[in-house]
């Protein structure tokens, strides 16, 4: 048997979704920038879909920008914004934190690299952020705060809206990193009070390289990729209309069946956690607190009982047809341990042995049970 407990890396493309894209990579290839009817098509098929995507966060259609996925929508907004400030104000100090993805944390290092003054904030030991520890960073030349809504390794679910009720007390700008949450939670960006959100298609069953960046009206904003007038003059490069559309396609069935989701999910979760604790209780740590994303479950098998090696792990989880992860796909392939549950306070030794299960609609309970059976041979094989 073959289980896919992944999806907080990528999931299955739609078939309604590819139903939606195909017309798109045939008949209808025009370039949105031409005047004539072919082009004319295509540039009604992607506002049609930036106008989906905006009432779906209510946002207006004109602070919906297309990117190549998520990675490219939060290095925008943090480069875009942190700049443009800086040229209006004067002011060169970003907040994040150190639990960030890595696009966030990276980008804002590239930031750090030149005018820019850098704080990274602590987790709690349930990888959250709390507001105390963002708020005592702030100084008076603080622009920006860049602070991830459910994180993509442990599902800690923070608090974003309070932290912009802050951030906008203080005239600061305020960023959240929105690709594990968006398309499975509400969210709705005027209750928020954030100023920019990115997000990302094939989190939520639509296609790869196709992401967005919602940023508030009168947020300063430079731009990141040159060279065209696409995007309201601020992210040049042909739209890719496909895509563009399938992720219009993956949020409208998103949305119709957002609840029913999270309640299929939420079983699922619960059923391998009560498993887990059978067959490993005290042994293990649950990560991302009580109120996690039920969309993720990660798992530290503790160093003290286990001969933790996250790559023979994963293998061992593999070659029995489970797939998972030790967290973002992003750095897998690498040895490095989880910079999320270093960041938590935890040991090198600990952030080797933890795995990420993450959950999509088309899993099943059947599923779930398979996966313990491995779990308690592979809990039998790298305990001390």
């Amino acid at each position: 048997m073959k289980v896919y407990f992944d999806n907080a890396a990528t999931t299955p493309l739609h078939p309604k979704v590819l139903e939606k894209m195909l017309p798109f990579l045939k008949e209808d290839f025009g370039n949105a920038s031409s005047i004539h009817s072919y082009g004319r098509k295509v540039r009604v098929a992607i506002e049609e879909a930036r106008e989906t995507i905006a009432a779906f966060i209510n946002a207006n259609p004109s602070e919906i920008y297309f990117t190549s996925g998520g990675t490219e929508a939060n290095n925008f907004v943090l480069s875009g914004i942190a700049r443009s400030e800086f040229e209006e104000s004067g002011r060169n100090h970003i907040i994040t934190t150190k639990s960030e993805h890595h696009c966030v944390l990276d980008s804002a290092a590239e930031l750090h690299k030149t005018k820019f003054e850098l704080s990274l904030v602590d987790s709690t030991k349930g990888t959250k952020v709390s507001e105390s520890s963002v708020l005592q960073l702030i100084k008076s030349n603080t622009s920006l705060i860049s602070v991830i809504n459910v994180n993509n390794e442990t599902g800690a679910v923070n608090p974003i809206a309070e932290l912009a009720a802050h951030a906008k007390d203080r005239n600061i700008f305020i960023h959240t990193d929105a690709v594990q949450n968006f398309g499975k939670k509400i969210i709705d960006v005027k209750q928020l009070g954030v100023d920019a959100l990115c997000a990302s298609a094939h989190k939520i069953n639509g296609p790869k390289g196709i992401g967005f960046a919602y940023v508030k009206s009168g947020t300063p904003l430079s731009s990141l990729i040159f060279g065209g007038s696409q995007e309201r003059n601020r992210r040049g490069g042909t739209e890719n209309a496909a895509a563009i559309v399938g992720f219009a396609a993956a949020i409208k069935i998103a949305g119709e069946n957002i609840e029913e989701n999270e309640r299929h999910v939420k079983k699922l979760r619960e059923r391998l956690l009560a498993g887990l604790k059978s067959i490993a209780d005290g042994r293990i740590r649950i990560n991302g607190g009580e109120d996690s994303s039920p969309y993720i479950l990660s798992v530290t098998f503790k160093s003290e009982f286990y001969n933790n090696d996250s790559e023979a792990m994963l293998m061992y989880l593999d070659i029995n047809g489970v797939a998972a992860s030790n967290g973002s796909a992003c750095t897998s392939g690498t040895l490095k341990p989880s910079h999320v549950i270093l960041a938590a306070g935890y040991s090198t030794e600990d952030a080797n042995g933890t795995i990420r299960f993450s959950f999509g609609q088309q899993n099943t309970e059947h599923e779930v049970d398979y996966v313990l059976e491995v779990l308690e041979k592979f809990e039998k094989k790298f305990r001390i």
